[in-house]
């Protein structure tokens, strides 16, 4: 006689039941005893934790710390030689009223619509020439477009004061030898923002080196492939060059923008040279060089504001997220991954 479904079913259920899944009692090891680490293993956890250590204080005391520390600061009323007073929403509702915060924020926007993507173009154009094959000290010529990088950024900003001086400015003597009166750069307030761009696309040789090895990495077949088909050297650099390195391009346009957003040293050593304001804030004439990051100093470190630099702190945190997101969301389809197809 056959078993009927009803005596087949506990005892492939019992079958199928891994060890230790059992009701209590049951024989087989618990999962938590599964967890337990043998003494070796303690012992190698112990030494992972003795060498990362110095690292992980590091991390504690100098990055996760003081990231807390700002967010609860940014909801109190913190002047640092006094203890903070809780004032929940009132250092953000602020910024809403604040015209300095905008002044700002907008010269900070006009670093990084204009002058990151100006940076990225002239990056390419470098890149691609420094890519040629066939010429002779190329690797000279690779070496002095890096160097801008190495430079100190205190050291860059003087020699730019130096170079964009109106009166006896390298730039402008270049341009009054061929009839062109030059700008006042940074004394002038419309075009004190387009010297910092100049200065960013001067020091652009890292965005180079990242876009040499891209299009070293472009394999020839492609090349060959469009040449066969009758294509010119336009039509295989946006065809065939640009969507080949397009991650690239990606991460240069993503890097630049936040390293935009967060301006600083440049700003603060050009500003200060060509004057401060009456309360000894800087932000170069008529605030035409203050950007967020200068805006943050001058509340936490001239006017003593803390709880309100810190509430500044994660405002732009947020933005440079909202950037990038938005950076992503955009370039979804418009990236080439090579490794996906």
């Amino acid at each position: 006689m056959e078993p009927g479904p009803e005596r087949v079913a506990p005892a492939v259920t019992a079958l199928a039941k891994p060890p230790g899944t059992g009701a209590p009692g049951t024989a087989g090891p618990s999962r938590f005893a599964r967890l337990k680490l043998t003494r070796a293993e303690r012992r190698g956890l112990r030494t992972g934790l003795l060498f990362i250590s110095p690292w992980l204080v590091g991390f504690l005391a100098f990055n996760l710390y003081p990231a807390l520390a700002s967010l609860y600061y940014s909801f109190t009323n913190f002047k640092i030689l006094q203890e903070p007073r809780w004032t929940g929403l009132d250092n953000y509702a602020k910024l809403i009223n604040d015209p300095i915060f905008w002044k700002s924020l907008t010269n900070t926007l006009y670093l990084t619509v204009v002058g990151v993507p100006l940076a990225v173009v002239v990056a390419l154009g470098i890149a691609l020439l420094l890519n040629r094959k066939g010429i002779r000290g190329i690797g000279i010529f690779r070496t002095i477009f890096y160097l801008p990088v190495v430079i100190p950024g205190v050291a860059a900003a003087i020699l730019w004061i130096f170079l964009l001086s109106p009166v006896n400015g390298l730039v402008n003597q270049s341009l009054r030898v061929v009839g062109i009166a030059g700008p006042g750069w940074f004394y002038d307030p419309a075009w004190a923002k387009n010297g910092i761009i100049l200065m960013t696309i001067w020091a652009a040789g890292d965005v180079v080196i990242i876009y040499l090895g891209a299009l070293q990495g472009v394999s020839r077949a492609l090349y060959e492939a469009a040449e066969v088909d009758g294509a010119g050297a336009w039509v295989k650099l946006r065809h065939v060059t640009i969507p080949m390195i397009s991650p690239a391009i990606l991460f240069n346009l993503i890097t630049g923008a936040i390293a935009a957003f967060q301006s600083f040293t440049q700003a603060f050593v050009i500003s200060a040279g060509v004057g401060r304001g009456n309360d000894g804030s800087i932000g170069g004439v008529q605030n035409s060089l203050l950007f967020y990051g200068l805006n943050l100093y001058n509340n936490g470190f001239r006017y003593f504001q803390m709880g309100y630099a810190s509430a500044l702190a994660w405002i732009l945190l947020v933005i440079i997220l909202i950037a990038t997101v938005l950076l992503l969301r955009i370039s979804r389809n418009r990236v080439y991954y090579e490794s996906a197809q």
